[in-house]
């Protein structure tokens, strides 16, 4: 049996180049060989196609029964014909006669061709699809391409993403055939291939960063307990170490500042305050106001709140610039933190009876003396501010 060296060849080529397997497009072969057999004799059920995997040899055949007289030419052989293919059949055998290719007309054929084609495409999308469904949740390198509108296209390798306008940190303009991570947020399978949409916002974007920068990170000797972000301006992200031995907060530091550093550019110089996360609440946000310093926390688990007493001049710090320092601290902890400085606190007449009125609350407080300065009033931030 020869080779059938040129449909071999071609299929080798479609499997290196698309990443489409061989055993798929000789089912599509396959089955466009039984599209053409109904289009040209108008029924396939009683059609067979022998594909030889490694010769690509292939033979169609159709199977007919031996009747003394024939009333159905495509499923039925007279006896006299069929002792000419071989003297052994007899009545109601059944034969199996080979169909040439080369028969079908050119509409059978052409609908053939669009069988194969068809399968190609869709395996293609498909192989596409399977390929960055993978990436799904992660990070990846892409190249700007251009603006569609406030959107960005960018190009991912095989594919395009969108940068929608809601993914975009604010003030961010990206040039063409930049060069910018992203963090994959969803792939959707279209009938033009997958499609993919990307953030440059999304708190995991820092988190898979830090993996990729913070060999401890990734093996995770350190681990990311929680993130709080507002995309473009500042992040908090509190560590944990597994391991007595390895400081978490310099592990993600890095050399004088070099892996945190290398994020910061990344993001375009964003602020990122990393701090160590501790399973006390209070210690939790007393390290989540950082830089700020705080002279007590008292942290009620139940109701999911707390009051932070700082220094007079550690009032505005803790608060930070528009109040993002609390609110981030409140997203990060996950708790609604009522901050007074130490003269508010005494003039509210409550700032020695913490201890007593909080019992079974979690509290903290830190000895230390501060200057009296005076500052705005005592403000709320939740998660939700």
């Amino acid at each position: 049996m020869a080779k059938n060296n040129e449909l071999l060849e071609a299929l080798n080529i479609l499997e290196q180049e698309k990443n489409i397997s061989k055993e798929t497009l000789l089912e599509a072969i396959e089955n466009s060989l039984i599209t053409a057999c109904k289009n040209h004799f108008g029924k396939s059920e009683n059609v067979k196609v022998n594909i030889d995997p490694e010769t690509c040899e292939y033979h169609v055949f159709q199977e007919k029964k031996v009747v003394e007289k024939v009333e159905d030419p495509v499923e039925e052989i007279s006896l006299v014909n069929a002792k000419m293919i071989d003297s052994k059949y007899e009545l109601d055998d059944i034969v199996n006669v080979e169909v040439k290719s080369k028969e079908f007309g050119r509409i059978a054929t052409q609908n053939a061709k669009n069988v194969i084609l068809q399968k190609i495409r869709e395996e293609e999308r498909k192989v596409l699809f399977d390929e960055y469904y993978s990436k799904e949740k992660d990070i990846v390198t892409g190249i700007v391409q251009r603006y569609v509108g406030k959107n960005v296209s960018i190009n991912l390798g095989k594919v395009d993403a969108i940068l929608t306008e809601n993914e975009q940190v604010k003030g961010e303009v990206f040039q063409p055939t930049e060069r910018i991570k992203v963090y994959i947020l969803e792939v959707k399978s279209t009938s033009k291939g997958p499609r993919v949409l990307v953030s440059r916002t999304h708190p995991e974007l820092v988190k898979r960063l830090f993996e990729s920068e913070v060999a401890e990170v990734k093996d995770g000797t350190v681990e990311i307990k929680a993130i709080a972000r507002e995309a473009g301006s500042r992040t908090k992200i509190a560590v944990w170490s597994n391991d007595p031995d390895v400081d978490p907060v310099g592990a993600c530091v890095g050399m004088n500042g070099a892996r945190v550093n290398a994020i910061v550019n990344e993001l375009r110089g964003e602020k990122i305050d990393i701090i160590t996360w501790n399973e006390n609440p209070a210690m939790l946000i007393e390290n989540a106001l950082s830089p700020a310093k705080v002279i007590s926390v008292i942290a009620d688990a139940e109701e999911k709140a707390a009051k932070v007493v700082v220094p007079d001049y550690q009032l505005s710090l803790a608060i930070g610039k528009e109040g993002q320092n609390a609110r981030l601290a409140a997203r990060l902890t996950g708790f609604k933190i009522d901050i007074k400085s130490e003269t508010q606190a005494r003039e509210a007449g409550d700032f020695f009876d913490y201890e007593n009125e909080y019992e079974d609350d979690e509290y903290y407080e830190e000895d230390g003396e501060y200057n009296d300065a005076d500052y705005q009033d005592d403000t709320e931030y939740s998660e939700e501010n």
